[in-house]
């Protein structure tokens, strides 16, 4: 089983992440289990959600201590929150970030910086950033395909919302890809 930890804030689309990922990860061929944690359920506050893959069924149900993955929204939650606790060596770490932070990587973990925020307000004209980002983690982990995104993407918006999302993801994918 592999597992991914989302750090975000209240309105950022951390859960709605979580959830389209688990769809794409089905749809990819694999059991998946989405589910958030929330503290304080306000609009800017640390949320987390959790995400599962596996070729057997998930019976785990509890918070992921262990991620394989993180990926993180919000790089100023990085003072705030642990983001980094218990991440498996060999695991990779994306962080929406136009700058730089190796400082506080832990060894052993692949560091992935991103400025999907940048990526959203070209694509979308706003900086949302989830499905940007849930497209780098389709690219960096090979989890989930760029096509059953895109599909679990249509699924759950329509029209130019849903048109934009997807070039969003896919703009950050063909990034992602390039760099690798």
């Amino acid at each position: 089983m592999r597992e991914l930890r989302i750090h975000g804030r209240g309105g950022q689309g951390s859960v709605t992440a979580a959830e389209l990922i688990a769809v794409a990860a089905f749809k990819s061929g694999v059991f998946s289990q989405a589910f958030p944690a929330f503290g304080v359920e306000r609009r800017g506050a640390p949320v987390q959600a959790f995400v599962r893959f596996s070729d057997e069924k998930i019976r785990l149900r509890s918070q992921v201590y262990e991620p394989d993955y993180v990926i993180v929204q919000d790089s100023t939650l990085i003072k705030d929150v642990n983001v980094f606790s218990g991440m498996k060596k060999g695991g990779i770490i994306l962080i929406n970030t136009g700058g730089d932070i190796h400082g506080t990587i832990p060894e052993g973990v692949r560091y992935i910086p991103i400025d999907a925020t940048k990526l959203a307000l070209e694509v979308l004209g706003v900086p949302i950033t989830n499905t940007t980002l849930m497209g780098a983690f389709a690219a960096a982990s090979g989890e989930i395909s760029l096509e059953a995104l895109e599909e679990a993407v249509r699924e759950r918006f329509s029209g130019s919302l849903a048109d934009k999302n997807v070039a969003a993801s896919r703009k950050a994918y063909d990034l992602i890809k390039g760099g690798a």
